[in-house]
């Protein structure tokens, strides 16, 4: 048994390395290309978004690391406790909602060409990013007014769910909340933090898919595939992890009683999946949509600055003036 759990502590510790070193250079270099390099547009302030929130999550992933290495103490003091745990938790939903967030914005841009090019501006943008930094924000409230360290007889300190929250109450009571609280709140994290954005990101490239077959257009598989791909990558990583989490939560009482271990190996080794998607994204939104396959790639800041231009270039005027529908060959860019 021994054996085996640190096994699976090795396996964690390799895994959210990788996906560390990958997160922070992947999600670094398109942070430099898209703030930096490149005129502000919608798309990539977008880009921008979602590159900062995987990157801040992808950066927080060592101090758990370090966590995790010492079998769940908790070393860095009460304050840290709250500011790392909302940090980890705010950035990994944002990236979810971003992802939705630039789904809708392809959708609009693709049913609705006239009405994107007239009044899809970046002040626009600007406001209504802050949507999904809020919405994760709040979905996340909780662990900032819960959690807490707390120090066993050993003397060991753990960052965990403060189960004396609600005061002088008996400790039955005190459980029987405390549970309540963990189904509620696991329930919310699986119904707004999973089920809401992939429903956006499945109805949107459903949307964008249906419209380019209606065009009739020759060279529709390119598109089609690389929409599957990119929804198909987020469920996957995704699904199991909000499944054993919700499956947690509702079995919190017999988890806590040592009955149904299976379910806190799985929760591990499915977030491990679930966090990974932080260093896919900026393959599947630049490199995998400019079919970056086919060409010699000499710079690579050069070949992400190409492919965010090319992505914005068709709806990022201020200015109003008449548009036409999308072109095949825009379509093929979305």
């Amino acid at each position: 048994m021994e054996t085996g759990y640190t096994a699976l502590q090795i396996f964690l510790f390799v895994a959210h390395g990788i996906t560390c070193v990958l997160g922070i250079v992947g999600n670094g270099l398109v942070i430099w290309v898209a703030g930096f390099r490149m005129a502000r547009t919608v798309t990539t302030l977008c880009y921008l978004n979602l590159a900062l929130a995987d990157f801040l999550f992808s950066a927080t992933l060592p101090f758990f690391m370090v966590v995790n290495s010492m079998q769940a103490r908790w070393p860095y003091g009460w304050f840290l406790c709250k500011l790392f745990n909302i940090t980890i938790d705010t950035n990994l939903f944002a990236s979810v909602f971003l992802i939705a967030f630039i789904a809708l914005d392809r959708c609009i841009c693709v049913l609705h060409p006239v009405w994107a090019q007239n009044h899809r501006t970046l002040s626009l943008a600007k406001k209504l990013i802050i949507v999904p930094w809020i919405l994760a924000l709040l979905l996340n409230l909780p662990i900032l007014i819960f959690f807490t360290t707390f120090k066993d007889d050993n003397g060991n300190v753990y960052c965990e769910f403060n189960i004396d929250f609600w005061g002088d109450i008996s400790e039955e009571e005190k459980l029987q909340r405390f549970f309540t609280s963990v189904a509620i709140i696991g329930i919310n994290r699986f119904v707004i933090g999973f089920t809401l954005p992939m429903s956006i990101i499945a109805i949107c490239y459903g949307l964008i898919a249906a419209k380019i077959r209606n065009k009739g257009m020759i060279k529709f598989h390119r598109p089609l595939r690389v929409l599957t791909a990119v929804g198909a990558s987020f469920f996957i990583c995704w699904f199991p992890f909000q499944l054993c989490l919700l499956l947690n939560t509702r079995c919190a009482r017999a988890v806590s009683e040592g009955k149904y271990n299976i379910l806190l190996l799985l929760v591990s080794l499915t977030g491990t999946l679930a966090f990974f998607n932080s260093c896919l994204n900026p393959m599947l939104y630049v490199f995998l949509g400019q079919d970056f396959q086919k060409r010699q790639i000499h710079s690579l800041p050069a070949s992400l600055q190409k492919a965010l231009t090319e992505d914005s270039a068709p709806t990022s005027h201020t200015k109003t003036k008449s548009a036409s529908p999308p072109t095949e060959a825009e379509l093929q860019e979305m």
